[in-house]
């Protein structure tokens, strides 16, 4: 399975004339100015301004401009400039330009380099746009134009009646600015930059102030050293619970604060590399997190115990933004004065079932919950976000998700969370989506204590502590300094009942990508679990099977090696020999990697069943129904569910089969519906979360129901098996879609709630494979083997499932 919002622009007010009375032979009269105040903008404005770069006394190497986004949504730069005028224009003169890309994320920076000098000790940080433009150090006019054609406009006038300038920021003596006059100061040390707050009332002078330089790009990095030579000598007034305030955003974006104090809780040397720090002498407001992540971007110098000050540029970096993931905030090109060593850090916070409340999130009616005032006691989400950059705890947790190749694991913090009947925390509704879960990383260095591998069900016992952090892939994290010990509970991976001779078995199984580069271990991995696990099934109904050369993108979509691998593998395995059928499909027309073609599959072992061959099939053909009651078949065996519908697009589209067991017709259906990518998740910060996949899964679902119906209205008593990967849960529209009027039932609701899950996600146990039989199949045995999922060691991240069926 695979996990943005649109931008939203504000359009910008254009600068209108404002007049002020002078005084002309004692009467009052109108006069107008040649610019005045608008609107404060509510999105993207150029945040600051450097032309230093390079120039002598200069730290940083490049001139740079920085763009700040205060709105609630991205805001897309495709098709946008920033452009550059000197201060004092010529008649000859000409605005220089740099095309932009990409969007700024909310809360947000995006950096733009411009021209290095020959001086300069410091890199920026990677920017998010190059350009030549040559900045004067002290005087020059920046403005961000809708488009990338030159202006032309040389006076504040005419480019305040030019709609295409979204902002505009004039410094030095610059004679095109907004307001009353630029912003003053800046030199080869200093940039000019918005206050607190980021202020756009469309007055230069009034927004901006001179500053040591800070730039910051959208990933939330800073130059690697920092670009402030000493630190901070004495405690400022600000503290960190000033900074995190009482909502998911801090009210100090943008503005750089010294002298923050802090005990030093954690050291990050890995990836986003910083470290976090704590204000040992807490406010009395639960909501205000007294804890903060201090990004570094090269190896930090500090160590846990250390006390320091810090002065840094507070930013809101979103390390899962397309996802509605919540944000981190952190402060940016820092200067770190250690003040003493050694120090106790403060006492964790303990994440248990006192702790965290049932109830996961506020309900926005999806609308964002970042400008909410945080309420620890009501939400778990909230509790999360009350405690980013703290030091925190759990203790004897249950694993729920295994450990993975990335050194992670999740744990269950809140005991009375839906349990699983194998340990994990089972997910049965939208409204229940277990608020406990934790992922646990570790700061240790591997050398020192390798992280410990666990099975979901294990315990890990014993204290993990360390501050809480958010992940990149969703999720909030307690990066470990102390973890630990694994407790194994003897997870083992099931093994199905034998099918009787009078029973034909029916299994699907996701073999995740499979192709003929893959390790001939993941091959043997899977066979055994086919073999040994499955017990053989009859048929096999195969998803995410790629073609020859996998995700090579060259137009091969033959997938005959892939299948001639794996039936291999099943017979070394001690296995029958598989026969298979399937539809090869157009090129890169059914979604998954790019050149990979995955498609679904049929093995089927003809020394139990027949396969009925009707020809006719092809991946753009739509296969029908034929005949009544007993005569009731398929025009094409196998045969493609209206392929051309678009509810199919960049998606798998339904194999049907029809086969024949102790001479009673069977219709197969091999299910791979469209993924959840750009699905918002669980902790979003927009609430309730979207799940715009959804509406897609259920436009598959109706076809597909439409189909079945037509076969059963020629054939009350078909014997229909739908089976395969659904991408969505039992309780979705997709599946109440797919089962409406009774034409099919979904087995995995036969089961106990707690045994009702084939994939583990975010710490999860929750169904996205299916098995559903039509109204003539009474004798079934159903059965999800838990094979893969709940394991660090997985040939799939989904478990297999089988139905037995006496016909």
């Amino acid at each position: 399975m695979t996990k943005s919002t649109a931008p939203r622009r504000s359009r910008r007010s254009l600068l209108r004339a404002a007049v002020l009375p002078v005084a002309v032979a004692g009467s009052l009269v109108l006069a107008p100015l040649p610019s005045a105040l608008a609107a404060p903008s509510a999105d993207v404005v150029i945040s600051e301004v450097y032309g230093g770069g390079g120039n002598s006394g200069a730290t940083l190497k490049n001139d740079f401009i920085e763009l700040a986004n205060k709105g609630g949504a991205a805001f897309g730069l495709a098709g946008y400039s920033v452009q550059y005028l000197p201060g004092a224009p010529s008649a000859g003169s000409k605005w220089g330009v740099t095309a932009l890309t990409g969007s700024v994320a909310p809360g947000g920076r995006y950096l733009i380099a411009a021209a290095a000098g020959t001086g300069g000790t410091v890199a920026l940080p990677t920017p998010d746009a190059t350009g030549t433009l040559t900045l004067s150090g002290t005087s020059g006019t920046i403005a961000l134009v809708q488009g990338t054609d030159p202006l032309t406009c040389k006076t504040a006038a005419d480019c305040a009646a030019d709609p295409r300038i979204k902002d505009l920021v004039g410094f030095g003596t610059a004679v095109v600015r907004e307001g009353s006059g630029p912003v003053t100061g800046a030199s080869n040390t200093a940039s000019v930059a918005r206050t607190s707050g980021l202020p756009d009332t469309d007055d230069n002078a009034a927004d901006l102030k001179a500053g040591v330089p800070t730039p910051v790009n959208s990933a939330g990095e800073a130059p690697e050293g920092g670009d402030t030579p000493t630190g901070p000598v004495e405690p400022g007034s600000v503290r960190i619970h000033d900074i995190q305030g009482s909502t998911r955003l801090s009210p100090k974006t943008g503005k750089t604060i010294a002298g923050i104090p802090g005990i030093v809780t954690g050291v990050r040397t890995y990836g986003s590399k910083g470290f976090w720090i704590q204000d040992p002498t807490p406010d009395a407001d639960p909501a205000t997190s007294e804890g903060l992540f201090v990004y570094t971007g090269s190896t930090p110098t500090v160590a846990v115990g250390d006390s320091v000050l810090v002065t840094g540029k507070v930013a809101e970096y979103y390390p899962a933004y397309s996802a509605g993931g919540q944000s981190i905030t952190q402060l940016t090109a820092p200067a770190v004065t250690v003040l003493s060593a050694g120090n106790a850090v403060p006492a964790p916070f303990v994440l248990d079932c006192d702790s965290i409340p049932a109830a996961y999130a506020p309900d926005a009616a999806g609308g964002s919950i970042e400008g909410r005032t945080l309420a620890p006691a009501d939400y778990a989400l909230d509790r999360y976000e009350s405690l980013e950059g703290m030091n925190v705890r759990v203790e004897d947790v249950r694993v729920v998700q295994a450990t993975d190749q990335y050194s992670e694991l999740w744990v269950q913090a809140r005991k009375q969370d839906l349990a699983s009947s194998r340990g994990g925390a089972i997910y049965l509704g939208y409204d229940k989506p277990n608020s406990g879960r934790v992922m646990v990383q570790s700061l240790l260095p591997l050398t020192e204590r390798p992280f410990p591998t666990a099975n979901v069900g294990d315990q890990l016992a014993g204290i993990t502590d360390g501050p809480l952090d958010y992940n990149r892939f969703g999720g909030y994290t307690l990066a470990a300094t102390t973890l630990g010990a694994v407790q194994d509970n003897g997870l083992q991976r099931e093994v199905t009942d034998r099918a009787l001779p009078s029973e034909v078995a029916i299994a699907t199984y996701n073999v995740e990508n499979l192709d003929p580069s893959d390790p001939d271990e993941k091959f043997a991995e899977l066979a055994k679990g086919v073999v040994t696990n499955l017990r053989s099934p009859d048929i096999i109904v195969l998803e995410e099977i790629q073609d020859n050369n996998g995700a090579v993108n060259d137009g091969t979509v033959d997938a005959s090696s892939t299948i001639a691998k794996f039936t291999a593998a099943i017979a070394a395995a001690g296995g029958p020999a598989y026969d298979w059928r399937s539809i090869a499909p157009e090129n890169n027309k059914d979604g998954g990697e790019p050149g990979g073609n995955i498609r679904n599959v049929f093995l089927f072992n003809p020394d139990r069943v027949t396969f009925t061959d009707t020809p006719g099939g092809t991946a753009t053909d739509a296969v029908d129904v034929t005949g009544t009651g007993k005569w009731a078949s398929l025009t094409a065996s196998p045969g493609r569910i209206d392929p051309g519908n678009e509810a199919w697009g960049s998606s798998r589209k339904p194999l049907v089969g029809e086969f024949k067991f102790h001479n009673k017709k069977i219709f197969v259906i091999a299910n791979h519906f469209n993924s959840k990518g750009g699905d918002q998740g669980l902790d979003s910060r927009f609430q309730q979360p979207a799940r715009s996949s959804e509406e897609q899964r259920t436009k598959q679902a109706a076809v597909e129901q439409a189909f079945v119906a037509k076969l059963l209205a020629a054939d009350p008593n078909a014997r229909v098996v739908s089976v395969g990967d659904f991408n969505d849960y039992q309780f979705s529209p997709a599946l109440a879609t797919l089962t409406k009027d009774g034409v099919l039932r979904d087995l995995v609701n036969s089961l106990p709630a707690s045994e009702r899950y084939s994939y583990v996600f975010q710490g999860n146990s929750q169904v996205l494979d299916h098995s559903l039989v039509s109204p003539a199949l009474k004798h079934v045995e159903y059965d999800v083997v838990h094979i893969n999922s709940e394991f660090a060691s997985q040939a799939s991240d989904h478990d297999p499932q089988i139905v037995r069926i006496k016909p």
